[in-house]
Formats: C-alpha cells, sequence, structure tokens
C-alpha cells in the first residue's frame, strides 16, 4: 500500500513523539535516581579548617562523595585520612598538589564540554592557565612546584581506527614556559630511534627540574623511559610499564603492568631501579590509576567502588614490597597528592 503525503506526515510524526516521550521518560528516570542516591548517600564528615590542615602534612583529593560537593578538591591531614575533610573552592577531575601550588584539570560539561588545566596557589585561586588539547587523564607536578606535566586523550590521529584514541603529555614550567610535548621527543628503544607515527608518551613522573620517567607506547607495546627535558629525549629502560610513579627516596619505580592479563585490565607492581628487580604488589584487582606514595613503604592509588551503578570511587593503600594486602585509605576519593610540608 502506497502512503499518501499527509499519510507520511502522520507517521513521522508519531514517530517522532513517540521519540521524544521516550526521551523525556528516560532523563525523569536518570533524574529520579540521581535524586534517589542523593537522598540515599552517606553524610560526610567536614570541616571549615583548610588553613589549619594545609599548614601540617596532608593528602589532597578529589572527593567523589555524592553530593552538592562532589568533584571538590578536598584535604585531611596524614595523620587522619579516614577523618574529616576540608573542602577547597576547586573542582578538578585530576588534581595533583605540592606545599607551593596545584595542578588542576577539569571539565566544563554543557551541550559542548571543553577542558582546561590551571596552576592554583596556596588559596587554591587560580594564577596561570595551561595548554590542554583533550580529555583529563593524568596531572603531576616536580617536587619543588616548578615543573607541570598534563596528559589527555585525543581522538583524530591518522594512525587510530575509528573511535581510537590517542595521549597528548605537554610540560610546562610554572612560570610559563611551555616545554613541549614530549611525544615530539627522540624515542630509543633496543639502541633504535622509533619514529612511528603511533608512538605515544604518558604518565610522567619528575625526578628534578629536567629529569623524569614516563610511559612510551608504540605498536601495541609499552616501556618506561627515562627522559630529559633539556636535550629533548626519551630512552625505554624496560618494558610492559605504564603510568609510572617514582618513589620519595628515587629508588624504585611504581606501576601498573599488563601482563598477560585481558585487554584493559592491569596489575600493580614496583621496579627496583638499582637492581632490576620487579616486585608484584598485593593488590590483584585491575588497577587504572597512577600510583603515588604515601612514603617509601606504601603505594597509594584510586579505584572504583565495586556498586553496581556508583560513580564514586575510593583511595586505596597497599605495601610497596608485595607483603600484606590492600586497606581502605580515603573513602569517596579519588586523584590523591600526598603533601609533605615539613
Amino acid at each position: 500500500m502506497t502512503l499518501t503525503l499527509r499519510q507520511r506526515i502522520y507517521v513521522l510524526s508519531a514517530i517522532l513523539l513517540v521519540a521524544v516521550l521516550g526521551a523525556t521518560a528516560y532523563v525523569w528516570q536518570v533524574r529520579q535516581d540521581q535524586a534517589e542516591q542523593l537522598a540515599n548517600a552517606p553524610v560526610v564528615a567536614t570541616v571549615g579548617d583548610v588553613g589549619g590542615i594545609s599548614a601540617q602534612n596532608h593528602l589532597v583529593f578529589r572527593s567523589t562523595a555524592l553530593g552538592a560537593e562532589y568533584g571538590r578538591v578536598a584535604m585531611v591531614p596524614l595523620s587522619a585520612p579516614g577523618g574529616a575533610r576540608a573542602f577547597t573552592p576547586a573542582s578538578c577531575d585530576r588534581v595533583y598538589a605540592t606545599p607551593a601550588d596545584a595542578l588542576c584539570l577539569s571539565a566544563d560539561r554543557g551541550l559542548v564540554t571543553t577542558y582546561k588545566a590551571q596552576l592554583l596557589d596556596r588559596s587554591w585561586a587560580p594564577t596561570r592557565d595551561l595548554p590542554l588539547t583533550g580529555i583529563p587523564s593524568r596531572a603531576r607536578l616536580s617536587k619543588d612546584g616548578s615543573l607541570a606535566a598534563t596528559t589527555t586523550f585525543v581522538f583524530g590521529d591518522s594512525y587510530a581506527n575509528p573511535g581510537q584514541f590517542s595521549t597528548r603529555t605537554i610540560v610546562t614550567r610554572t612560570d610559563g614556559e611551555v616545554v613541549g610535548d614530549i611525544e615530539k621527543f627522540t624515542l630509543t628503544v633496543d639502541g633504535k630511534t622509533i619514529t612511528a607515527a603511533d608512538k605515544n608518551l604518558w604518565g610522567v613522573t619528575f625526578v628534578d627540574d629536567d629529569k623524569f620517567y614516563a610511559t612510551a607506547a608504540s605498536g601495541g607495546k609499552t616501556w618506561l623511559v627515562h627522559g630529559s627535558l633539556s636535550t629533548q629525549t626519551v630512552t625505554a629502560l624496560r618494558g610492559d610499564v605504564e603510568c609510572p610513579s617514582l618513589s620519595p627516596d628515587g629508588t624504585r619505580v611504581a606501576f601498573k603492568k599488563h601482563g598477560d592479563l585481558p585487554a584493559g585490565k592491569w596489575r600493580l607492581a614496583v621496579y627496583d631501579l638499582r637492581t632490576g628487580k620487579e616486585t608484584l604488589l598485593a593488590e590483584t584487582r585491575s588497577v587504572d590509576d597512577q600510583v603515588e606514595w604515601l612514603d617509601n613503604e606504601t603505594a597509594i592509588y584510586g579505584l572504583a567502588q565495586e556498586t553496581e551503578g556508583s560513580a564514586s570511587s575510593d583511595v586505596w593503600k597497599v605495601p610497596a614490597d608485595g607483603s600484606g594486602k590492600p586497606e581502605l585509605l580515603i573513602k569517596d576519593a579519588w586523584s590523591p597528592a600526598v603533601v609533605r610540608v615539613s
């Protein structure tokens, strides 16, 4: 049967009406679910003394407790990580901090989502915008707060398949000088220079104001690399390393490794830079985070909560020598940074 023009218009109108009603019902249900989650969310203990906590050794993190403060940067004393948290004015997707300053990567989610990286002073006020080229992934500052590294996910590189992403890691001096994209540094693996289009570098951890460690990847392989900002070179030290983090004493690197795990799964390990020994940590769950060091004996990291439908995460700790077992450090938290002022 052939439909007349008027009948086709009626059918199309009916289809559009059903689609609109369905979308409206979906949005309503999402909002109802969110309202229910907020109503059932546990109360988070807070204190107003940001200055008092920042004057002592403390932990800075992104709060993921459901409620009005979701996404805000908070801090707790290092001596009481499970205690009441003080909220700063900043909201970040990724945050890192030193006694001198903080680095905040954030997303402004709207009809068109935009991203920004900002340096914040000790009062948590923005002091400088830094280059940011994609979706926030990793953030690090050097110990003295003079260098910042940001890693983002970007789409559309010519070598990537549709839907795949690559990385951009920009190193900037916090006085405003842009050192550059370390992907453009000369990468050497086993004495050979890697020039493949799919070369990516990410997850910087600084040694000093020139040297750093990071992850390099090409051809489906990853390496721990040692780099120099002054010579713009990176050299592979060993394979199967992602998101390294240098220990406070500078002797070991904590990282996530893929090994023979399924795609998208990783195991935490520590690599001794002096002996070349690798130690698997007692955390057997898959961790997709750049580890932070609580001290020379303990690694800390973020993990999504396993409750179905939860939008929250927690920060855990585990001994760095492979002993013991994981323990909850901060509930409803993400992106931890240890700040020692003494």
